[in-house]
């Protein structure tokens, strides 16, 4: 059985504990106990997080753990030297070591860090990057490995950190069925960005919201303004007029938006051809789904998939 010890800095967010759920369905729908888990703290004891809420916790200092977990706050701030000086330890005796969020700062404040590829919350992200300058940054990442050392972004992204640990330890066909109890209809992979198009653009209306999800549906089809405006019951007039003050976007901005999106995860996630990227996600030619990387990235999208590779592999 693999011993999961998530180590809870005073007034963790609560929504860092989120992984605990993978672990648990891994069991459930293994019908053995796979995973043990427990919650740890400096000194043990109860422990309050970010919300009044408190947990029974053991003291770090006495446990060995296949794989740590180290939750978040709302607002990175400086750990106790007591809770670094654990941290630094089980960067040495733990199988893996693992962040979630701006858990991230605790494992830099232990060195466990440098010189690593990491990923952290995209609002913190250059902070991280200030802080602990000789880390290898990556803001736009789900979660990233680097060695034993894994990586998350914000809090839910610690459900993917999760099952991509599931998947490690005893399969994709386990990870998948856990994902589906969660009611996670795709699990993102490592490489797939924190961001959102539909989120970004945030529609308020049913009618732009229905247009947008048609076009995210329709990608392979012109999408235009007429098009859209057809989706939403509009005139084109008032389609455009509406668009543009809800999302602050023309159409065809957020369509390609859209587009460079959908792109991307093909790139990352496929062995497909570029040019078969490009007719599946609507660009005319591969050359302007390459402008629209760079317009986005500042990467082409080989240099994307290089780097998905590289770190899968």
């Amino acid at each position: 059985m693999i011993t999961i010890g998530f180590a809870l800095p005073p007034g963790f967010q609560i929504m860092g504990l989120a992984p605990v759920s993978a672990f648990e369905l891994a069991n459930t729908v293994a019908r053995e106990p796979l995973y043990e888990i427990r919650l740890l703290s400096e000194n043990g004891g109860p422990l309050v997080n970010s919300f009044g809420v408190s947990v029974d916790t053991r003291a770090l200092s006495r446990q060995r753990v296949d794989t740590l977990i180290v939750t978040g706050l709302l607002r990175p701030k400086p750990s106790s030297p007591g809770l670094i000086r654990q941290l630094k330890r089980h960067g040495t005796t733990s199988r893996r070591i693992a962040s979630v969020c701006t858990g991230a700062f605790l494992l830099g404040e232990a060195g466990l860090l440098d010189g690593r590829r990491v990923t952290t919350h995209w609002r913190w992200a250059k902070d991280l990057q200030a802080q602990f300058p000789d880390v290898h940054l990556e803001e736009d990442r789900i979660f990233i490995i680097d060695g034993h050392v894994w990586t998350s972004a914000g809090m839910s992204a610690g459900v993917d950190l999760a099952l991509g640990m599931i998947e490690k330890d005893f399969g994709a066909e386990l990870s998948r069925a856990v994902a589906r109890s969660l009611v996670v209809h795709h699990r993102r992979a490592g490489g797939q960005s924190q961001h959102s198009a539909l989120l970004d653009l945030d529609a308020k209306t049913d009618r732009i919201q229905g247009a947008l999800a048609y076009a995210r549906q329709h990608l392979r089809s012109a999408l235009t303004v007429e098009e859209l405006a057809e989706a939403a019951h509009l005139s084109p007039r008032q389609f455009s007029r509406a668009f543009r003050s809800e999302t602050g976007q023309s159409p065809a901005k957020a369509v390609e938006q859209l587009r460079v999106e959908a792109a991307r995860m093909m790139v990352e996630q496929s062995r497909i051809t570029m040019d078969e990227v490009a007719a599946e996600t609507g660009f005319a030619d591969p050359e302007r789904m390459r402008r629209a990387f760079l317009r986005a990235f500042g990467q082409p999208p080989q240099v994307i998939r290089r780097n998905a590779r590289l770190a899968a592999a």
